[in-house]
């Protein structure tokens, strides 16, 4: 089995309301370590480390990191880009093996100097941030929510370090390792998981990252508002996807960063299999 930080942090909105209840049978498991930052204090629990402002600045500018100051949700945007940073450091330092990161306010609409659509930091480009100056080279970052990743294409755009495969409303590529696949309406799951399949290993396999960082949006879903047609079970068949990639390519060296999604009951049903394919635990079938 793996070894799986869950990193939760504060979250606003229903979406999350049922979590960390919806783990249960989860976190007891002695392969599941568990990062904290709604409670403030409970025993075997570890806890949640804010992202520093000396980080933030290596990524954003000065003038964005005030504005989210005066936006009133510093420190909830902190927490969920620390939840990423620390999952890396966690990785790192061969705590764990893999995460699960919670935000409360997303990733990948988050660029140098701007943000929108509820993503006021880029976690992942923080964690990347620090880990190359331990001298981790080459990531790679796939991003399943239904929007394109305008934030992290800002950041990494022109860093061949970097290979970025965002699945979203347009075909693209260059010469910087950055692929734009796009995903009709109407799509079935098996579609869906076919361009993954060949776009996914194809890229990442030749590229050989060190790290993967999934952006994991479910807005995609048949109901949500980003609908392509996906059911909700295709979650888990990417999932496996996705790490079994991971496992080949890095060590199993992923980081699974919730991005886009509104629905609580999506929320439930979905995150749990994640989580539990993550650890390897057995409990769910991707049917």
């Amino acid at each position: 089995m793996k070894r799986t930080g869950i990193f939760l942090t504060y979250f606003q909105g229903e979406r999350l309301r049922d979590f960390p209840q919806a783990l249960a049978g989860i976190l007891d498991k002695e392969n599941v370590s568990y990062y904290d930052a709604v409670y403030s204090s409970c025993d075997g629990l570890y806890y949640l480390q804010p992202a520093s402002e000396e980080l933030l600045l290596k990524v954003h500018s000065q003038s964005m990191v005030h504005q989210v100051k005066l936006s009133g949700d510093y420190e909830s945007a902190l927490y969920s880009a620390g939840g990423t940073v620390q999952a890396a450091d966690k990785i790192w330092q061969g705590e764990i093996d893999n995460a699960f990161v919670f935000t409360s306010f997303g990733d990948h609409h988050a660029g140098r100097n701007f943000y929108g659509g509820m993503c006021y930091f880029n976690g992942a480009a923080l964690a990347i941030t620090a880990l190359k100056e331990r001298g981790v080279r080459r990531f790679a970052i796939v991003d399943t929510d239904s929007h394109h990743a305008n934030g992290t294409r800002d950041i990494f755009g022109s860093d061949d370090d970097v290979l970025h495969l965002c699945l979203c409303y347009q075909d693209y590529s260059d010469n910087h390792n950055n692929v734009d696949v796009k995903i009709p309406y109407r799509t079935t799951d098996e579609e869906y998981l076919a361009r993954m399949r060949q776009e996914l290993t194809t890229r990442v396999m030749a590229f050989k990252p060190e790290y993967i960082f999934w952006e994991f949006g479910y807005d995609a879903t048949q109901g949500e508002y980003g609908d392509k047609g996906l059911t909700r079970d295709c979650h888990l068949k990417l999932a496996k996807l996705i790490k079994g990639v991971a496992d080949k390519v890095c060590h199993g060296r992923l980081i699974t960063i919730l991005c886009g999604g509104s629905g609580r009951a999506l929320a439930t049903y979905t995150i749990p299999r994640i989580i539990d394919c993550l650890a390897e635990l057995g409990s769910y079938r991707a049917t």
